[in-house]
């Protein structure tokens, strides 16, 4: 695991030295992401520089230094990841390559994939590779440099040019660092951000820089600047469409077996380790099947982490204990208390490096720093629920449709009117004296917030304008954010609307393409990089979803439940009992600390003539939505947290504009009460 920079000057307007001092300041950046060694390659003739910071994992002696040459001399990688079948890929290129064509000289995944280059070439080779990466390699033969991403994004990359300068990075403090970065912030982006609570590829946050999407490769001629644009080298479409036209003819107990076998194989590659290992566990179906099949694959006990809260709504350190304890895992847990919480605000907008605000980046950095006192690589259940059908929109959304559909539009306008008209507290409250009534998959955390957004997809006409209202925060965020126009952020996701018989497989696939990799993925790197911990994430194993697309959706989302086969693997190794309960998320009080201990720093970060003078907002919706807040009418938290987190990040990333409350006068941090 690493972080890479570099850049291709076409112009050659810099010797050796002046492009290894501009790449060795760009990695320097970078150096939480690698703490264990760095490396800079320089071509001046070319124009090419590659810098690497390294977290050694695999070959931990100085064969795996990077970046790194090929045996032939041909490439040079900058390299960001790990590709978890190498073993497989090296024993194909021994039966097919003479040794003394191969020259391997460690044992790391690198070399291999530089190997895999030399023999089948770089755009044969991407589909073999089963990992998580993101690199830049120099082709010195065809002056060729190639850009490319694992299949779902695990790993971050950014690029762009200037002028005639392709920069490229792990994170945007790297190009930040470059002496030729303008940084103009792209407004379109900022209303992405506002409805979804990150911005989705391509975009970045700013107007000259991009990011690779998922599953493609980038190839730049020195002498065709002009063509370079992505090329997929994998679809999940042809996968779900595959997936869908050639099901699974087994039985539910045959597929279960065939899922535990899979899934226990995707565990054991992502286990191969020269450092210690561990796992998150939050007591759910995801995270606890993960570490049951790395427990089972272990001679010790497995290292697992969980973080508690003190608020019982939000803890669920109780539930990953008793399954560590059934396990017999060597477990840590912390409980944190809302100051700890709270202080990890401030780092945010340098953790993060663009806008981003999915709330639980908070309780995720926690768990990071947690087990990064034990171990530098930890799995995680991050994928289970966009592979097996785990979210609440897939278990209830075709039957809510269903239902929608028969009643005429007044009446549905008239139920919404009603729903609404009373606060979000008032339905936290009716359920609270009702809860012990209600069946177990009824009980959820703000129901008075579900209450409301129920409200409001009563009227819509379709079930993708239903998925856009529900992954929506801000609905018509252009209205807010100045000098935009138009739907943008809604035609988006509208667009790529596959339309498939079932609402669930819509639903599920447009997760993945979006909301998992540019929300879930970006916020388990950023906040384990951020300690330098290595994440892998076993459900995003090609395999696995592969087999998880030729599945029924019966044996996913059935009678109010979803995850019906990881369940059913599950209960080989944890007694039901331990594992099922309501799906509460990974979340945090966000709300209640704006109104209490943070209501000082957000009211400085959302004062009127602040917004007015930054000039990237109309205040008025957003003064609107505080003061609701605060009243405790509703519960704007997630749309305010969205432009709290990128008026934080403009504070961090830029000088204020003159006129603007000087910061020092203003809370520096969040302050507990």
């Amino acid at each position: 695991m690493c972080g890479i920079a570099g850049k291709l000057d076409l112009g050659r307007s810099c010797g050796e030295e002046e492009l290894r001092d501009q790449t060795q300041r760009m990695i320097a950046t970078l150096r939480h992401r690698g703490p264990d060694d760095q490396g800079t390659w320089v071509d001046a003739e070319a124009g090419v520089a590659l810098g690497n910071r390294r977290l050694a994992i695999l070959d931990l002696s100085p064969a795996g230094h990077l970046p790194m040459v090929s045996s032939s001399g041909r490439y040079v990688v900058a390299f960001n990841g790990e590709i978890y079948n190498y073993q497989e890929v090296r024993r194909e290129l021994e039966s097919q390559v003479a040794d003394s064509a191969l020259a391997l000289r460690g044992h790391g995944d690198t070399e291999v994939m530089l190997a895999a280059f030399e023999h089948w070439g770089v755009e044969a080779t991407l589909p073999r590779l089963n990992g998580m990466f993101a690199f830049a390699l120099w082709d010195r033969r065809e002056r060729v440099l190639f850009l490319a991403r694992d299949r779902f994004g695990e790993k971050p990359l950014y690029y762009g040019w200037m002028g005639a300068v392709l920069l490229f990075a792990s994170e945007l403090k790297a190009l930040r660092a470059h002496p030729g970065f303008a940084g103009a912030i792209r407004r379109e982006a900022l209303a992405f951000h506002l409805r979804y609570a990150y911005i989705p590829a391509p975009l970045s946050i700013y107007e000259e820089i991009g990011k690779l999407p998922p599953a493609s490769f980038l190839k730049v001629r020195t002498d065709r600047r002009e063509q370079a644009r992505p090329t997929p080298y994998w679809s999940l479409r042809e996968v779900v469409e595959r997936g869908l036209a050639e099901p699974y003819r087994g039985t539910e107990a045959q597929a279960a077996e065939e899922l535990d076998a899979l899934l226990r194989d995707a565990v054991r590659l992502r286990m191969i380790s020269d450092v210690p290992l561990g796992a998150f566990l939050s007591g759910g179906i995801d995270s606890s099947t993960v570490v049951a099949l790395m427990q089972a694959q272990s001679s010790q006990p497995v290292r697992t982490f969980s973080i508690g809260f003190y608020e019982d709504e939000y803890n669920e350190a109780r539930q990953a204990h008793a399954v560590a304890h059934h396990l017999r895992t060597e477990h840590t847990e912390l409980y944190v208390t809302p100051r700890e919480a709270m202080d990890v605000v401030p780092l945010l907008p340098t953790l993060y490096d663009e806008p981003f605000a999915d709330s639980s980046q908070i309780p995720t950095f926690l768990v990071c720093k947690l087990a990064r006192h034990s171990v530098t690589v930890s799995l995680s259940g991050d994928g289970g629920d966009e592979v097996f059908g785990g979210y609440n929109r897939y278990i209830w959304g075709r039957r809510l449709w269903n239902r929608m559909r028969l009643a005429p539009s007044p009446l549905r306008r008239l139920a919404a009117g009603g729903i609404t008209g009373v606060s979000p507290r008032f339905w936290d409250t009716l359920f609270q004296g009702v809860g012990p009534v209600l069946p177990r998959s009824w009980r959820q955390r703000l129901p008075g917030d579900k209450m409301h957004k129920l409200a409001g997809v009563l009227a819509l006409k379709s079930p993708k304008a239903m998925y856009l209202r529900l992954a929506s925060l801000w609905l018509e965020p252009e209205q807010v954010v100045l000098g935009t126009s138009g739907q943008p952020s809604a035609d988006f996701l509208l667009a790529q609307w596959p339309g498939f018989p079932q609402y669930e497989h819509s639903a599920m696939y447009l997760d993945a393409m979006t909301y998992l990799s540019d929300d879930i993925l970006a916020k388990v790197d950023r906040a384990s990089m951020g300690v330098s911990l290595e994440g892998r994430i076993p459900y995003l194993d090609p395999r696995v979803v592969e087999l998880a697309w030729k599945l029924p959706l019966a044996m996913k989302v059935r009678e109010g439940q979803g995850k019906r086969i990881l369940r059913r693997v599950l209960h080989r190794y944890v007694p039901r009992e331990l594992v099922e309960r309501p799906k509460m998320g990974f979340g945090i009080p966000i709300g209640d600390w704006m109104r209490g201990p943070l209501k000082d720093w957000t009211e400085a970060l959302l004062d009127e003539s602040r917004l007015r003078q930054e000039g990237y907002f109309d205040p008025r919706p957003i003064r609107k939505k505080w003061q609701a807040h605060l009243s405790g009418h509703h519960n704007w938290q997630y749309d305010l947290w969205n432009v709290l987190m990128f008026q934080a990040w403009l504070e961090q990333s830029r000088p204020l504009p003159a006129g603007v409350p000087d910061p020092s006068q203003v809370p520096a941090r969040p302050t507990a009460s």
